[in-house]
């Protein structure tokens, strides 16, 4: 208490500070109070209805930037249009108005912010209208400079702001009936915190995206409106993908950042699900669709059916028409927007959306140049709609006398059809070569019915027709593409084409394709990556139907911090040691039996211990017989090339992404996440990174390898140290992890000891770090 009392005493007559109650002071008070004033600064917001609730998100700090230069420029707002989120919105300055350029979206309320208060159910703040916030700070601006303060204000609303002082402003929200009894505005509801500027308030602000396009990606979805587990569309999915770009940039691709060689990858989302249900197919449905369990049925006929749509040749043309309509269309409009993009273009496509991909690239024309051109030797599919008739086929073989019997005979075009329907052999074979032919060039092999009697005879394009000339409706050649659709042509070759978690092997199975020819390759796109999950119900690979007859793992996609996840190297390393183990157990045990069953003749051991002795020592580098085979096979397993076709220019196809450490408990459970983990995942967003600037010359910056170097003692019985005299092998080799992790991983080896030291270089050792 004494020292409380003794803080409150007045100041002595030698104090030369003024008294609070003498009008210098309040002279003093009232120059520093004005000199305390600065003007808020602004920040420009919009609002999205997320969850059925309005919420308002401020623009980068690029953006808002350049709004406040247009607002502030003196010019009429009334139709100043400003470009933000890289040129994906435009903001009508006038209306406040922000609107979507590439494709259909509400439009958002944009306010010009100075003045927020916390909302009611979050912690998330809301801005006041500019109007009132502009009242606020003419109030503000008075009680700093007079320094008076508890200013009641009254908002449109009829609710009551109060300004304690600079740090404490309350609003009070009046409860319903309070004012006719006279109630204070302290007494109306709970207070919420006001907050004056952006900086004050608890909001994450970009930086902004760099000017610079360097490649665009048209991304096309699956299934359903939905594309996540969060039930999000495919634009909030692509905003996602793309946000994730920007961070792997300025992480793994910082050198050629700083060099200012590359700007920003450019994903604009492409969306067939609308268009298709809103042909009326929906009502037609609800129709025949029962009342019981709405919701599941409900969900049927607007995700799981999509599938079926795509099989029906009426919808499948619609699909592909409104796929390649879209990517045209807003191709054409992002190259008016930005005249000066000169990069190239690749496509990425989600579940059914990378098999609509894949449909689009088999059937389109002319891999030369000239898009109008009909002449390709894998473009032209059959079941596109310009499937030549029975009578152009025979008259182009100048077989047309036999087309009578064709007319009159439904069969089977295979050899002992034709030999039963009377055709003579030369005009058989070359019926049969013409149908080999025609599906040669598709590069791919469909499998062929066995005859009821008779040897396999691979089966051409059933051409058998019936009275009306027309082909076989039993057994329709739909190629690699769908029964009578049209494909559309793109304006662009794409560079590159990306799958995700795409079902393209098994419908190309299901439609007979038993093989690719690993001489095909799209007309007009370079690059073709299958990319998938470990644990995908929907994904299926491509490798195989390429080379059938080997058997080998799929690329490992790596870690985007690290060439692979721990727990996948501790279950390799447990799964190595353990054939180490049984190896080494095999070898003593063969050697044991060898010495027993060595035949006991004096002589003979004798002349072998002599000849033993004339052949040099071994090198004790020199592995011993079986590892030596066992190391060159494993050598061979690693080292030798696997050939996959020219689908991806000769490179593997099929990548697999890398568990979490929690999807590896049970890969049930998490099988449904696996087919929609692809929007947020670095490591897929990564390998999509490289791939496309690896075509413009530009690589991943490259960390710093740890160099390891293991050094092999032989420890002596009576001693608990390494002796240096019994030092017997050093190596220095790169290694993917930091010595620690290997000194964890070998120190239990004897009876010798592996002493592992290393270091990073160019880095200290702190900076060691093992990703999970």
């Amino acid at each position: 208490m004494s020292s409380v009392e003794s803080q409150q005493e007045p100041p002595s007559q030698s104090d030369p500070s003024p008294s609070p109650n003498s009008s210098s002071s309040f002279e003093l008070l009232d120059m520093d109070a004005s000199s305390l004033y600065e003007p808020v600064s602004p920040h420009w917001f919009y609002c999205k209805i997320i969850d059925s609730r309005e919420t308002w998100i401020p623009f980068n700090a690029q953006d808002s930037r350049l709004l406040e230069e247009a607002y502030g420029s003196g010019e009429d707002c009334n139709g100043r249009v400003v470009p933000t989120d890289g040129g994906r919105y435009d903001v009508h300055l006038g209306e406040r108005m922000r609107y979507a350029v590439y494709w259909d979206e509400l439009v958002s309320e944009v306010r010009r912010c100075t003045w927020f208060y916390k909302g009611d159910k979050d912690n998330k703040y809301i801005p006041y209208s500019e109007s009132f916030s502009q009242v606020l700070e003419e109030a503000y601006m008075l009680a700093v400079t007079l320094d008076e303060w508890k200013k009641k204000l009254e908002s449109p609303n009829r609710e009551i702001i109060v300004l304690h002082n600079p740090k404490l402003m309350v609003h009070y929200q009046p409860v319903p009936g309070s004012d006719e009894w006279g109630a204070t505005a302290t007494e109306q509801g709970r207070p919420r915190t006001v907050k004056r500027g952006v900086e004050n308030i608890s909001v994450d602000i970009q930086c902004g995206e760099p000017l610079q396009i360097d490649h665009l990606v048209f991304v096309v979805h699956g299934i359903g409106p939905a594309c996540d587990l969060r039930f999000r569309s495919i634009v909030q999915c692509v905003n996602d993908f793309r946000s994730v770009s920007l961070n792997l940039l300025q992480t793994h691709f910082k050198k050629a950042q700083e060099h200012q060689q590359i700007g920003r990858v450019e994903f604009l989302p492409v969306n067939w699900h609308s268009p298709l249900h809103s042909s009326g197919v929906d009502v037609d449905l609800q129709r025949i669709t029962l009342p019981s369990i709405n919701r599941l049925r409900h969900f049927t006929n607007d995700t799981i059916l999509d599938v079926f749509f795509y099989n029906s040749p009426t919808y499948c043309q619609t699909i592909v028409d409104t796929v390649a309509s879209e990517m045209n269309r807003i191709y054409t409009l992002f190259l008016q927007r930005n005249p000066d993009f000169k990069g190239g273009v690749s496509i990425a496509g989600h579940s059914l959306g990378s098999l609509i991909l894949f449909d689009i690239l088999t059937n389109q024309k002319d891999p030369l140049g000239n898009i109008d051109s009909e002449q390709g030797s894998l473009t032209t599919v059959m079941g596109q709609g310009d499937t030549p008739t029975l009578e152009e086929d025979l008259k182009k073989l100048q077989l047309s006398e036999y087309l009578p019997i064709f007319e009159k005979e439904r069969a089977l075009c295979t050899d002992s059809d034709l030999q039963a329907m009377g055709i003579p052999l030369g005009p058989r074979k070359k019926i049969l070569d013409s149908f080999r032919t025609r599906e040669e060039p598709l590069g791919v092999s469909r499998p062929s019915p066995r005859p009821a009697s008779g040897p396999s005879i691979p089966r051409g394009p059933e051409l058998c027709s019936g009275t009306d000339g027309s082909g076989c409706d039993e057994y329709p050649d739909v190629g690699i593409g769908q029964v009578s659709v049209r494909y559309p042509r793109l304006m662009y070759k794409p560079e590159i084409f990306f799958a995700f978690g795409s079902p393209i092997g098994m419908f190309l199975t299901v439609r007979g394709l038993k093989r690719i020819d690993p001489n095909y390759k799209f007309p007009t796109c370079k690059g073709f990556f299958n990319i998938y999950h470990p644990f995908d119900p929907v994904a299926y690979r491509i490798e195989p139907m390429v080379v059938p007859g080997m058997e080998f793992e799929p690329m490992l996609i790596p870690h985007h911090k690290g060439r692979k996840r721990m727990h996948l190297e501790l279950r390799e390393g447990l799964t190595r040691m353990s054939m180490d183990l049984k190896n080494n157990l095999l070898g003593s045990l063969r050697m044991a039996w060898k010495s027993f069953t060595r035949s006991p003749y004096p002589a003979l051991q004798a002349s072998e211990a002599a000849e033993a002795e004339a052949e040099p020592e071994p090198s004790p580098e020199k592995p011993s017989e079986v590892s030596t085979e066992e190391t060159s096979v494993a050598d061979k397993e690693e080292v030798a090339p696997i050939h996959v076709g020219m689908l991806n220019g000769g490179r593997r196809i099929d990548h697999v992404l890398q568990e979490k450490p929690i999807e590896s408990f049970n890969e049930y459970l998490f099988a449904l996440q696996s087919h929609l983990c692809y929007w947020e995942s670095e490591d897929t967003v990564l390998l999509v990174l490289k791939e496309i600037y690896q075509t413009q010359g530009v690589f991943l910056d490259q960390p710093l390898p740890f160099t390891v170097t293991a050094y092999l003692w032989l420890l002596p019985t009576d001693t608990e140290g390494p002796s240096r005299n019994t030092h017997l092998f050093a190596a220095t080799v790169p290694s993917p992890r930091p010595p620690h992790f290997l000194h964890a991983a070998c120190h239990f080896l004897s009876p010798g000891s592996l002493d592992v030291s290393g270091k990073a270089e160019g880095r200290p050792s702190s900076s060691h770090r093992c990703s999970m």
